[in-house]
């Protein structure tokens, strides 16, 4: 009998890996993947696909949430922050009527990101970052696995700022915005206040990554997000595990005692985050979405 061991033999985490050494090689080649039923060109080292597999709920959360809210007659209006090569974005119109602006700042998936939705007259590429505080300090992308943080250097290249108030300026389809996400990699603590404030007149719902570890290391405190929602009169929270599984609903004033379980890691590496969606409380169809799609109260999870 052969030594050999047949590939299909080794563990799941093993061959994971294994493929994304491989693919790492050559991060900007180009294919073609069905995610979930959707079609979209990624880089071959982009992780999307390892983790929306058969069975997965991986991100269904997120376009659940925009059936649920576009499920009236109006077409759904959506800010995409974070838009990478535009994921969230083709799952999105798949599944509802709508429309979508899409914001990216790091070139390297702006090219799929074009790629996937140029031909689509209801996507609307802003090619940018949104600011966190009305400046353009210099900032480098790290890349890792189809995903980008920004960090701060002492001298960049040029990239595009825009704030919050000058995308709704800028861009009158989404002057009256439905449903904000923001996927940035520990910045969403800081950005979703901004875009809260710039629609604080017809509140849209929140949806977003909490991830204590990644916004301190983006120099962001996580708990403060709470608190500046709050403010805005937001109130009531839903939330789903890192696999997109609901836990429970919340609200701004509470969750943060509940959160403290971000801070624990799991296993050796593994870091727990949560997606939330928050809801304003005069918003009775957001609030009937989350109630939907995530009942029951959110206990103490540790």
């Amino acid at each position: 009998m052969s030594r050999r061991m047949d590939i299909k033999t080794l563990p799941r985490k093993v061959r994971q890996h294994a493929s994304w050494a491989v693919r790492d090689r050559f991060p900007n080649r180009k294919v073609v993947r069905n995610v979930q039923g959707t079609y979209m060109v990624l880089p071959w080292s982009h992780r999307l696909p390892d983790y929306t597999g058969e069975g997965s709920v991986y991100g269904q959360n997120l376009v659940e949430l925009a059936k649920e809210l576009g499920a009236g007659s109006t077409p759904l209006t959506v800010l995409d922050v974070g838009a990478n090569v535009g994921d969230s974005t083709l799952q999105i119109l798949d599944a509802v009527d709508g429309k979508v602006l899409c914001v990216e700042g790091d070139s390297a998936y702006l090219e799929f990101l074009h790629i996937n939705t140029d031909r689509d007259q209801r996507v609307t590429v802003v090619e940018a970052l949104l600011s966190t505080d009305g400046t353009s300090t210099p900032v480098q992308a790290v890349r890792s696995g189809g995903t980008t943080r920004f960090e701060v250097v002492d001298s960049a290249d040029a990239i595009v700022f825009v704030t919050a108030e000058q995308l709704r300026e800028r861009y009158a389809d989404f002057a009256t915005l439905r449903l904000a996400k923001s996927d940035t990699d520990g910045y969403d603590v800081a950005l979703i206040p901004m875009i809260a404030e710039a629609w604080k007149d017809q509140p849209p719902v929140l949806f977003f990554e909490y991830d204590h570890a990644l916004s301190r290391l983006a120099g962001n405190e996580p708990l403060e997000v709470w608190g500046k929602l709050g403010a805005l009169g937001y109130r009531d929270v839903a939330v789903w595990d890192n696999a997109g599984l609901p836990l429970g609903r919340t609200t701004v004033d509470q969750i943060g005692a509940l959160a403290s379980v971000l801070d624990h890691k799991v296993g050796l590496r593994a870091q727990h985050y949560w997606d939330v969606a928050v809801v304003h409380p005069s918003d009775a169809e957001g609030l009937a979405a989350i109630e939907k799609l995530v009942p029951g109260p959110l206990t103490d999870p540790r």
